[in-house]
């Protein structure tokens, strides 16, 4: 009787029969309710210390990924500047044998005047001797 008028005010006794004020059942699930927070803050944690590592991994690979994308760049860069050198250079024979053809022209030329003058003074030569 005593314990229905306590436990109408609020006051309950608990397996040692010491008063309190929370039922002995809520008092239980309190402290399951505290156990289980718990191991969610521990199991968050350890969530947490995967996702920091996932995290930490992704911008590692993507800093790879990026030092390998400016590579990519620079070789590219590399072989456009060598075509472009190339070329130049291409331009350059192209020039060189143009201009060595027209000394080759030139050189035939005088060549073949050359000749003619020789042969000119070859018959002055001839003409010479057979007068004398």
């Amino acid at each position: 009787m005593a314990k229905d008028i306590l436990g109408d005010a609020g006051l309950h006794f608990d397996e040692l029969n010491k008063l309190r004020v929370l039922d002995p059942e809520v008092t239980q699930q309190t402290i399951e309710l505290k156990e289980e927070c718990k191991d969610f803050v521990d199991k968050i944690g350890q969530f947490q210390k995967i996702v920091g590592g996932l995290i930490e991994l992704v911008d590692q690979l993507a800093k790879e990924a990026e030092n390998e994308k400016m590579k990519a760049i620079g070789a590219r860069n590399l072989l456009k500047s060598i075509a472009k050198q190339r070329e130049a250079q291409q331009q350059q024979l192209q020039a060189l044998i143009a201009e060595k053809k027209m000394q080759l022209e030139r050189y035939r030329v005088e060549y073949e005047a050359l000749c003619k003058v020789e042969a000119e003074q070859n018959e002055f030569i001839d003409q010479f001797i057979f007068q004398k």
